[in-house]
């Protein structure tokens, strides 16, 4: 089999999680005019600084990249991508004067500072060519019968671990674009899995393969829908509801997977109401323990009146298939539990450390925002006074 590696990283626009493009949607729409800046930050402290000459080159050539006729008339076809957006879309071009990239003290530094519209397709391809530069450099030799053996074996573990029966509500979602090896173990995941997990693979995040691979792209808002709302609606305190109001108003119906963690799961289900709980599907697990964080949706959901059988519960948050394997035994018969495994897919190589970085939005309009995990050092602000006032504000505990 070829090498991992090929020489454009990020080959579309639409090399993108579908969430993006959602919610740059809801932002024509409502924010057009909205400021944000984003900052990047590699958790593991790990080194990239000798890389950013190779970064800046594929940084570079996102400014190339354009919108197909072809990719535009995929998106026509979706029923909520609305005409104006996609006019919209026809037009974009990255403009590279909103990023900013250098080394300061050892340490990688990526800085992006913009209008909201204009910057918020940076995120996803900028990881994921700092993740395969890389490794580039880092596993050079790495060929994709490799990555493809240690997914059959996974697929053929996960089958002798359970039966058909058992697997019979067993359902994935390949999430691993931004902290992927590279483009082409990802396009090998998402090309290899509906045949080696039929019935069971729904879909993959990654818009582009999505289009060429024939699949259904998947997901809905990010944390940066509702942090942004920190800054957007009237006041701190109702910007969860401010968020998730604005969202059913732009679909309708349509994508109905909220995302709790922004300021922890607590503080969600308080703003979740009996009104929004019935207008969303079901609920994204994105840090925490995760069947804690299900036995607080089910416990939610049977207050309200609703019967948790009918909500769908989406697991995300470091999974490999061995957790997405426990967490639906404990939890089938009680909802609908789905997964969608990111770097377990698609970084998932025998040798191959995986990076562990994110880039958040820090502030909009000039303003600082924040996200609270329900998870130990996820808490990205710049600003600590305004996490201890959102603290203050949401009644949690000092972290």
């Amino acid at each position: 089999m070829p090498s991992a590696f090929s020489d454009q990283i990020v080959p579309s626009l639409l090399d993108t999680d579908f969430y993006k493009l959602t919610m740059m949607q809801a932002v024509l729409h409502h924010y057009p005019n909205a400021e944000v800046e984003w900052a990047f930050r590699c958790r593991s402290d790990e080194d990239l600084t000798p890389h950013l000459g190779a970064i800046a080159e594929q940084i570079e050539r996102l400014a190339d990249l354009s919108m197909q006729p072809e990719e535009l008339a995929f998106l026509e076809r979706i029923p909520y991508m609305q005409p104006d957006f996609i006019r919209f879309l026809g037009l974009f071009r990255f403009d590279l004067r909103y990023l900013g990239i250098e080394t300061q003290g050892g340490e990688l530094i990526i800085h992006i500072r913009g209008p909201w519209l204009h910057v918020i397709l940076f995120e996803v391809p900028l990881l994921a060519i700092i993740s395969e530069v890389r490794n580039r450099a880092a596993y050079p030799h790495v060929r994709l019968e490799q990555v493809r053996d240690r997914l059959v074996e996974k697929c053929d573990w996960l089958r002798e671990q359970a039966s058909a029966e058992e697997l019979a509500g067993f359902t994935l979602a390949d999430f691993g674009t931004r902290r992927r090896f590279s483009h082409a173990v990802q396009q090998m995941v998402a090309t290899e899995l509906p045949g080696l997990f039929p019935g069971h693979f729904v879909g993959t995040s990654n818009v582009h393969l999505a289009r060429t691979l024939g699949l259904r792209p998947m997901g809905t808002m990010a944390h940066e829908w509702i942090m942004a709302h920190q800054q957007l609606g009237p006041r701190l305190i109702d910007s969860q509801r401010a968020a998730l109001d604005c969202w059913v108003r732009e679909y309708r119906g349509a994508l109905g997977i909220a995302l709790t963690d922004c300021i922890t799961m607590d503080a969600f289900l308080r703003d979740f109401d009996l009104f929004f709980a019935k207008l969303f599907d079901g609920l994204r697990h994105d840090s925490g323990d995760p069947l804690e964080w299900a036995e607080k949706a089910i416990a939610h959901y049977h207050k309200l009146g609703i019967d948790p059988r009918t909500r769908q519960l989406v697991f995300s948050d470091g999974l490999d298939f061995a957790k997405a394997l426990q967490i639906y035994r404990a939890l089938a018969g009680r909802c609908r539990p789905s997964f969608g495994i990111g770097t377990g897919l698609t970084c998932d190589v025998p040798g191959v450390r995986p990076t562990n970085m994110v880039i958040k939005m820090t502030a909009c309009n000039g303003q600082p925002v924040a996200k609270i995990s329900d998870s130990p050092g996820k808490t990205m602000c710049r600003d600590p006074a305004f996490v201890s006032y959102l603290r203050h504000v949401f009644g949690l505990q000092a972290g």
